[in-house]
């Protein structure tokens, strides 16, 4: 009886969500419900600041009362420069909520909890960070005060790159570009994640497939501009699209220590993007391309494989937690070369801000001093000469850490890659065996002439190099596509193994991948 009950309770133990088997999950559900707890109340409790509501309203009237122009489309802080998504969104809000602030913050109430909700699932499904450290998500002042005590668009767009994020982590590149060009149709900032986000797509795909990817892009901000390009086309790109915008140095939180002559001046924004591009270009060629010889031989072998008639058309795997920390860091590198960031700002970047100080070498006790830093830089209202230049220094010290940090392997084992890569990584793998054998066996030769039963280190090579092919083979197996392949693989193997012995001097000895010989030899030795 005692066995048969014991039975009884092992199913139900395997039925258990799979959420609670990973603490760290179990651990983020939990904080999404008193986070959701602390922002009702909040909006409760606090009162609510009134910044740019009455803006959004007005330009909002205008566009459903009919206006195309987008010169016309106003409010109370100056002309629409915003993309057209963003209209559509704030339609919505007025149609669901008549204009009114409280309906408003509830629903941004609970724009706040999906985007946590994607934000911990991120965290993850990467597993960068410990279960603990997912507390610091909600751990901003500020940024509970951006989603629920200011309603600024910033949450919307937020809110939908990072669900363009988690669709990038199942390799959904096209799906994942229709979402974020959504996100830039709400706000242009989305855009900093544009220059890693195109070089991890020329990665996974061929050129046939980034095109069509940033097609899909187009569409979406074509659709979505439709009825302002059909009737003022130079009016809506000008106004929702303006990259030379002069920001008032009053709001600026991490150059207020510049002069103000200097912060509007041309030759400021001209070296700030000098500095931006060429921590692009830095990080891409040394640390992001590192694997493929730098960012030029990178953009060369695609070239020549664009060229190329035989070009591969399978996409390649990339890690997840190579493609959050492209993203992350392309995108933390255009908030330290920011002339200005505003107060909402601090939205663009918080929620990678744990993630990126987990990814540099620093013992936990900095990470937490610098995540702490950084917080208190944008809770000083207004922002002064020491707390910007102190922000400034904290981004800096940030960005080093993630030079300094080191390069990821950007590939997944399980990828379609060109089979003859495939078969030249193989035989560099059992190249760099047997050097390390020759370098281990001291005056053990495989000469030609010798017929000497096979040594321990020969035995070891075999072991290792059957334990290789089995391994691939039965990871090819689950992709129940690649048994034919497997078996060119493994004669393009052979037969480059052979070639390497004739280099080597060794023709006379048995291939590793032939035991049947080696054991009729073994026999008779």
């Amino acid at each position: 009886m005692a066995l048969k009950s014991g039975r009884k309770l092992q199913p139900s133990s395997s039925r258990r969500p799979q959420i609670f088997k990973n603490p760290k999950a179990a651990f983020g559900l939990a904080l999404i419900f008193m986070d959701a707890l602390l922002v009702a109340l909040i909006i409760a409790y606090v009162p609510y600041t009134k910044i740019d509501w009455d803006a959004y309203m007005s330009q909002v009237t205008g566009f459903l009362g009919g206006e195309r122009d987008y010169t016309n489309l106003k409010g109370d802080t100056g002309p629409l420069v915003y993309p057209a998504g963003f209209l559509y969104i704030y339609s919505a809000i007025r149609f669901i909520t008549g204009g009114e602030v409280y309906p408003a913050q509830i629903l941004f109430g609970i724009l706040y909890s999906i985007n946590l909700s994607i934000v911990i699932f991120i965290y993850v499904k990467t597993e960068v960070l410990p279960w603990w450290a997912l507390i610091l998500l909600s751990l901003s002042k500020r940024v509970h005060s951006i989603f629920v005590l200011r309603l600024f668009n910033d949450c919307f767009a937020m809110t939908l790159l990072h669900a363009a994020l988690a669709t990038l982590l199942y390799q959904k590149w096209h799906l994942g570009l229709i979402l974020f060009s959504g996100a830039v149709s709400i706000k242009m900032n989305v855009l900093l994640y544009a220059p890693p986000l195109l070089l991890l797509m020329m990665k996974a795909m061929n050129i046939y497939g980034v095109i069509s990817a940033l097609a899909c892009a187009a569409l979406v901000q074509i659709l979505v501009g439709l009825p302002f390009l059909v009737s003022h086309p130079v009016a809506y790109i000008s106004g929702a699209f303006n990259l030379g915008r002069v920001f008032i140095h009053f709001w600026s939180v991490n150059f207020k220590f510049i002069p103000e002559p200097v912060f509007v001046s041309k030759q400021f924004a001209i070296s700030l993007l000098i500095a931006h591009l060429g921590l692009l270009a830095a990080f891409a060629h040394y640390k992001w391309c590192r694997h493929e010889g730098g960012l030029f031989k990178f953009l060369h072998s695609k070239v020549i494989s664009a060229l190329s008639s035989s070009s591969s058309s399978g996409l390649k795997i990339l890690k997840e937690e190579y493609i959050m920390t492209t993203l992350f860091a392309g995108n933390f590198i255009g908030i330290v070369c920011a002339r200005s960031l505003h107060y909402q700002f601090y939205s663009w970047y918080f929620y990678s801000l744990p993630y990126l100080l987990w990814k540099t070498h620093f013992p936990t006790l900095l990470r937490l001093i610098l995540f702490v830093g950084v917080e208190f830089c944008w809770n000083v209202y207004p922002s002064n000469i020491y707390s910007s230049a102190l922000l400034l220094c904290l981004h800096l010290l940030i960005l080093w850490g993630l030079w300094s940090a080191q390069s990821q392997y950007p590939y997944d084992g399980h990828d379609s890659e060109d089979p003859k890569q495939s078969t030249a990584d193989m035989t560099a793998f059992v190249q760099r065996l047997l050097q390390q054998m020759g370098r281990g066996s001291g005056n053990l030769t495989w000469g030609r002439n010798r017929h000497t039963p096979l040594s321990f280190m020969q035995r070891r090579l075999l072991l290792l190099v059957a334990i290789f092919v089995i391994s691939v083979g039965f990871f090819s197996f689950l992709d129940f596509n690649a048994l034919d392949e497997m078996g060119n693989r493994v004669d393009d193997l052979e037969k480059s193994i052979d070639e390497l012995r004739a280099e080597m001097g060794v023709e006379g000895s048995p291939s590793p991948l032939a035991p049947s010989k080696v054991m009729t030899e073994e026999g008779s030795a």
